[in-house]
């Protein structure tokens, strides 16, 4: 949200017990910066007081279209006009059923009805009520007028029944409101991004590899997507969740990095190596456990393909951003790396740095492009500084 205008979320609560995690949504909404009006049914009261929302929000909880206090302060034209998004968590059978019906007989109703925004839907409820073809059918024709749904989770229901209709955790809501806000500049491009470490075995049990946790790589696809990008994350080894709306290709060793990125390169736009690929592999693996001797254990190495440098001598047109890790000399390293490799941009940045190293969500970054442009950029966010790196690409393209 750094570099975007506050932007406003209408979040309408219907009756079920997951409005809970509405409550939880609404603090991480306040947290990012948005502006947050929440509007309530009446079975959205059985289970969380307006003053929840109110307290987090700091807004008034709008709850009754014939309240003329309500009407005087806040007015349920005025509740749709404000809407950059709608977003009805969690939405009923109920809900869902008035809104594809047409139906505008509650508040909630109502602004629906008169709202420009985009609609985001987060269904919540017994897996039978989800899958009544009269449920799925009513999410089908929401879907026909551009409505985006959010598909619930699988798990334990409060009912007792085990299966889907559980309400996303309010972080994959979150998630897709970011991705519906978002300027969709980045559309048309269709980006292979790299993340993660690769691994080299050296025996079924072992394994060399580096600090990588793949977090700037997940956070460039992540926001590539929300910007409209069509993208492909080929990841090594990482313990994180997929960005929404990502083609996602796991690999472990350098030679699967490489051949993933080659069966992808013809249809793309841009490369964007963010990877910490092995620069060595062993030269004999064994099929069998390395037993511990009494003396040293020799372990030969030799070079994996630069994945980057070829890549670098076919470009046919794409778009080639590599990352540099360093640890001293950032600027020349760098600088030598984009002119050895035939880059496009290289994004650098010292790991000794505090809140620039391995394993955080902080970056310090240079970017330097092959026009000579140098952005030194203070510590951000591993998104904010996604964020930049698309920005600059898009110069690129001028």
């Amino acid at each position: 949200m750094a570099n975007d205008k506050p932007k406003n979320v209408v979040l309408g609560v219907s009756g079920g017990i997951a409005c809970y995690k509405a409550v939880e949504l609404v603090r991480l909404l306040v947290k990012e910066q948005y502006t947050v009006q929440v509007i309530m049914t009446r079975g959205a009261m059985q289970f969380v007081t307006p003053l929840t929302f109110q307290t987090l929000s700091a807004r008034p909880v709008a709850t009754d279209t014939f309240n003329l206090t309500q009407e005087s302060e806040i007015g349920h034209i005025n509740l749709a006009d404000s809407a950059d998004i709608f977003v009805v968590a969690p939405a009923t059978a109920n809900v869902i059923g008035k809104i594809a019906a047409g139906i505008a007989d509650d508040l909630l109703s109502t602004v629906l009805m008169a709202t420009q925004a985009p609609v985001l839907i987060a269904p919540a409820m017994n897996i039978h009520m989800y899958e009544n073809p009269i449920l799925q059918e009513n999410l089908r024709k929401l879907r026909r007028i551009g409505y985006e749904i959010l598909e619930p989770d699988e798990g334990y229901l409060a009912c007792g029944y085990e299966g889907k209709g559980r309400l996303p955790d309010p972080e994959a809501i979150l998630e897709q409101i970011r991705l519906q806000l978002k300027k969709k500049d980045l559309a048309g491009e269709k980006l292979i991004v790299t993340a993660g470490p690769s691994r080299e075995p050296l025996d079924p049990i072992r394994y060399i590899s580096n600090r990588s946790s793949g977090k700037m790589g997940y956070a460039l696809a992540r926001v590539a997507a929300r910007r409209g990008a069509e993208v492909v994350l080929i990841s090594g080894p990482t313990a994180l969740t997929p960005p929404p709306g990502v083609k996602v290709t796991a690999v472990n060793t350098a030679a699967e990095m490489r051949r993933a990125i080659l069966d992808e390169y013809a249809a793309c736009t841009a490369v964007i190596m963010a990877a910490a690929v092995a620069d060595y592999h062993p030269v004999e693996f064994s099929a069998d456990k390395i037993k511990r001797g009494k003396g040293s254990l020799d372990v030969r190495l030799e070079p994996n393909p630069d994945i980057l440098k070829e890549l670098g001598r076919r470009k046919d047109g794409k778009l080639l951003i590599g990352f540099a890790a360093e640890t001293g000399n950032l600027d020349a390293n760098a600088e030598k790396k984009l002119r050895e490799k035939n880059l496009d941009m290289i994004v650098a940045n010292d790991v000794t740095k505090q809140g620039s190293g391995f394993d955080g969500d902080t970056n310090i970054a240079t970017i330097i492009d092959r026009r000579g442009a140098t952005h030194s950029l203070p510590l951000m966010s591993k998104d904010e500084l996604a964020d930049q790196i698309f920005d600059h690409l898009l110069t690129l393209r001028r």
